[in-house]
């Protein structure tokens, strides 16, 4: 048995599972200085809305909501559908503290009490 849609209805259903994604993801791509939702977040790259995004390349910084997760180098692979995916060629996770070069003991003092008394 077949199953057919007219085409309005696929279109229809095929924005309403857009809207659901957009909806809910909280992770977000920014690059020059603008935001994109991402769609789809694979551990090799991701996913954007064709329609809203442009062809990015180059480096970007991800945020889950408010938190910086990383900072990539990606490149656009291929367009799917409503979706174009992206590569990262590289992604270093972002760390709240500067990186030491120095060695950090477990039971170092964090400051320095002087008596002025």
């Amino acid at each position: 048995m077949t199953t057919y849609l007219p085409k309005e209805v696929q279109e229809g259903l095929e924005a309403a599972q857009k809207k659901s994604l957009k909806k809910s993801s909280r992770i977000r791509v920014e690059a020059d200085g603008r935001s994109f939702r991402v769609l789809k977040f694979r551990e090799d790259g991701f996913s954007l809305d064709v329609e809203d995004a442009p062809h990015l390349r180059g480096l970007v910084d991800l945020y889950d909501g408010g938190f910086h997760l990383s900072q990539c180098l990606i490149v656009a692979s291929e367009e799917e559908g409503d979706l174009m995916h992206y590569e990262f060629k590289r992604s270093t996770p972002a760390a709240q503290n500067a990186p030491v070069d120095f060695y950090r003991g477990e039971n170092a003092p964090v400051a320095l009490i002087t008596d002025e008394g």
